[in-house]
């Protein structure tokens, strides 16, 4: 091998691994390869990872004859400590060089700051890489993470899938990069149908080229451009338009390692079930992308993604047809069985359902949740017909998940019990409520549209809270199997929108429907474990829409616990810290200083008679906006009340500055400091502006 830099190849083939893991897997390698060859000490130009279904390449560019020298020092103890008074040395000595890996004798002495130290300076040689990339590159292969493993033959080691070959190559040397029962070679495979078997690789620099050549597109961005190109010359040539969500994107993307989208057609009988049955058995169950016509309407056309032959795209389109049509005649008749009753007759069958082991069955939580949408309508002060359509929302949303489409599809809950509500006669807006009570379902997306459809949507999600930390369920460290955390955001989110409701009177409702119906729970520990939960949340999504840490600790250190009004406080104090951030500065170190020497159990009883003018004239202030504040408040306008604290800032700084407030006489220090205490009470309403005081 000539000398200088060289270019390194590394594939480990396999049998196809599952799109999302392959995705993980890819991400990983593209930070442990650099870690790696950084941590051994070699240098490089740059480093890529490829990926197909049945394999995974790094190439690395640049890759030296031999790893960098390397010089490390290490500074010991004093020598004073070092050595006794004879010159040998203490066990202080001995431990650092032991520790170090050198002797006594090679420790150098330097002269820091005027003290003497002992110094350990290792020497590190330089190393030929090729002798250590073979161990490098085997331990890739063992460490890449997965959700489940396998093994395979008489092996021992494991991989996602069965591992069938390995390519490592320096330039055209091949290293013996060993795993499993596999010594690396110079031999990749092709494409299954279109270029099967061996294929040799020459050189490092030539291993993408002949994956190319044997019909393997090597990245996701590459078969990703070839498969939106295919599709955008399909929409050209039908006038229709396709949808792409992201997730069946990725996962068509890493099925195939040479992708061509061709248009399949079913029956426009198949139209007449509900659209969201068909799509989903086009998109979760087959991986098809829908076709959409100029006014938004799903035609009966649809996208295939193939990995086979071209030549033979009739035979490929044929085939998914023919699955697409069995697909669509189970639909097709598990809708028509369904609506043969009303959603209502359903309620009973949720019986056989178990929600959870100590909560009982969704039938349970069906008549809880019927509970809880009688109360939710007296506290939003909803209209009688409104009120009605709660409890009717409430009473069905769940009956669905016992029919047979839903059974079938499962992604479709809620939006077939909105189709079968409207069948049996339900009102418009008990059926929209039905079919959009799941929502929001991740970030970003749609809230219900009604406020009936909200408050049903609410409901669910705080049943679900509230029984799952009563059944001592509740998400704990990266642990949340019931998504707790997600739904909590889902309330928070309709509670910032206006929801008008209180969360806290909410989950007192849901945790006494829980009591009666005979669960077991400590309700005071579960009372506050829930809404701290929520207030966590919120404090979470108010510091990812970039407020300061200590505005948020400010709010919630005088025990907010309703979403809106901490994020209304929240943000009305950041505003204000920007349009005044030097007044606000002063009013926060003042009111630092006041809590720091307030006596709460002195009370707020000042006696004027004892006060001097710059007392009297914070006590003057404090009583100006003393009601204006309280109006403020009630009214919820948080920005009008802290602007009338504002004119605090002046006279509490005289009497910092005038007065002296811990003097021998007890009468006139105990009336200074209740004048304190009505300081900081005139805050305390808000927030803890000493959270805010720089440190």
């Amino acid at each position: 091998m000539p000398l200088g830099k060289h270019t390194l190849a590394f594939e480990i083939g396999c049998e196809e691994i599952p799109a999302f893991d392959l995705v993980s897997a890819t991400e990983q390698l593209e930070k442990m390869v650099p870690a790696r060859l950084s941590a051994a000490r070699i240098a490089y130009d740059d480093v890529a990872v490829y990926s197909s279904p049945r394999r995974l390449i790094v190439k690395v560019i640049g890759v030296p004859d031999a790893t960098e020298a390397l010089v490390e020092e290490y500074k010991g103890p004093k020598t004073a400590i070092a050595f006794d008074a004879e010159g040998n040395p203490t066990k202080a000595a001995n431990g650092f060089a032991r520790g170090k890996g050198v002797s006594v004798d090679d420790l150098e002495r330097r002269v820091v700051d005027g003290d003497e130290y002992l110094y350990a300076v290792k020497h590190i040689p330089t190393q030929d890489v090729r002798e250590l990339l073979p161990d490098l590159l085997g331990g890739l292969i063992p460490d890449l993470a997965w959700p489940r493993s396998c093994r395979w033959g008489t092996n021992r080691e494991t991989f996602s899938r069965p591992v069938r070959w390995l390519v490592a190559l320096l330039d055209d040397e091949v290293l013996p990069v060993k795993f499993a029962d596999l010594t690396a070679g110079n031999v990749t495979r092709g494409h299954r149908v279109l270029a099967p078997g061996d294929h040799a690789v020459p050189s490092a620099n030539d291993l993408l080229d002949v994956v190319r050549a044997a019909y393997v597109v090597p990245s996701m961005a590459e078969r990703e451009q070839v498969i939106r190109e295919g599709i955008a010359a399909i929409e050209r040539e039908t006038g229709f338009t396709a949808r792409l969500p992201q997730k069946t994107l990725t996962e068509v993307i890493n099925l195939t390692e040479y992708p061509t989208p061709l248009v399949g057609t079913f029956d426009e009988e198949f139209l007449q079930v509900p659209e969201e049955i068909i799509v989903d058995a086009m998109l979760m169950h087959q991986r098809y992308f829908p076709l959409y016509d100029e006014n938004g309407d799903l035609t009966n056309k649809f996208i295939i993604t193939s990995n086979g032959d071209p030549k033979y795209s009739d035979i490929i389109i044929d085939g998914n047809e023919r699955v697409v049509r069995a697909r669509l005649d189970d639909a097709k008749f598990f809708y028509e069985e369904d609506l043969k009753k009303p959603l209502e007759a359903y309620v009973d069958k949720l019986d056989q359902v178990v929600f959870q082991e100590k909560l009982g069955t969704v039938r349970d939580k069906a008549l809880r949740l019927a509970e809880l949408g009688r109360f939710l309508a007296a506290e939003a002060g909803l209209s009688e017909t409104d009120a009605v359509d709660l409890e009717r929302a409430l009473y069905l949303c769940k009956a669905d998940l016992v029919t047979n489409a839903v059974i079938e599809f499962t992604s479709v809950q809620g939006v077939m019990g909105a189709y079968y509500a409207a069948a049996a006669g339900e009102t418009p807006q008990v059926a929209q409520a039905i079919g959009q009570h799941y929502q929001p379902r991740f970030a970003g997306d749609a809230l219900p549209d009604t406020v009936v459809g909200r408050l049903t949507a609410f409901a669910d999600k705080l049943d679900t809270i509230c029984g799952l930390f009563a059944a001592d369920q509740a998400p704990s460290g990266s642990k949340d199997p019931f998504a707790l955390r997600r739904q909590a955001i889902g309330v928070v989110n309709m509670l910032f929108q206006g929801l008008p409701v209180s969360l806290e009177k909410t989950v007192d409702a849901s945790l006494d429907i829980y009591e009666k119906a005979g669960i077991q729970f400590d309700r005071a520990a579960i009372r506050k474990q829930v809404l701290d939960f929520f207030v966590t949340r919120t404090k979470v999504m108010l510091k990812d829409a970039h407020c300061r840490p200590d505005t948020i600790e400010a709010v919630l250190a005088v025990d907010v616990v309703e979403p809106a009004v901490i994020r209304d406080r929240v943000m009305a104090l950041e505003d204000l810290r920007q349009q005044m951030a030097d007044i606000m500065d002063r009013l926060a170190t003042a009111h630092a200083r006041a809590n720091n020497l307030r006596d709460q159990k002195l009370g707020t009883d000042v006696d004027a008679s004892l006060l001097t003018q710059p007392e009297q004239a914070l006590a003057d202030v404090i009583d100006d906006v003393d009601d204006k504040v309280a109006g403020h408040l009630d009214a919820g306008d948080y920005t009008a009340a802290l602007k009338d604290l504002i004119a605090l800032c002046d006279p509490i700084d005289r009497f910092f500055e005038d007065v002296m407030i811990m003097v021998d006489d007890p009468a006139i220090r105990e009336n200074r400091l209740k004048l304190l205490n009505r300081f900081v009470g005139e805050f305390d309403r808000i927030a803890d502006f000493g959270k805010m005081a720089k440190k």
